[in-house]
């Protein structure tokens, strides 16, 4: 059995982990604990981990609102545990919190060359928009 639940402070590590075996890393900025820790006292309810019964995080999706837009990161889920249901599981809880705060379009950042991602938000009625561009930055 595999539980959802909001990420605390001590799974920081494990999520990093499964992000380096089960995350898109490429063409993003490298993650830190810090950044992990800030986002779960800003919002203790915005990173939700998959668990197993011993207490193994194999799962993860960052649903993330300012009070205007709803955004989607992190989906991962560990390749032991694929094609389980577990990301769709991932997925509709998101969905189900973010329009509980009042969202009305939800979206998701996805790289180009992640069929396996591209597959599931297809799947799941998510649409590519390709009249937008994403601008970036680094500031730090």
């Amino acid at each position: 059995m595999i539980d959802l639940r909001p990420a605390v402070v001590s799974d920081v590590p494990a999520l990093m982990a499964l992000w380096e075996v089960a995350a898109e890393n490429d063409a993003r900025p490298t993650d830190s604990p810090a950044k992990v820790e800030a986002l779960i006292a800003r919002d203790p309810e915005a990173c939700t981990v998959a668990v197993t019964a011993d207490g193994r995080i194999v799962g993860s999706l960052i649903s993330g609102w300012d009070g205007w837009r709803a955004h989607l990161y992190r989906l991962a889920v560990h390749p032991d545990v694929r094609r389980q249901g577990l990301a769709r599981r991932l997925l509709t809880h998101a969905e189900d919190r973010l329009v509980a705060l009042g969202a009305s379009r939800i979206d998701a950042m996805v790289l180009e060359g992640n069929d396996l991602g591209q597959s599931l938000w297809k799947s799941s009625g998510y649409e590519s928009q390709s009249e937008w561009r994403r601008w970036v930055r680094p500031v730090g």
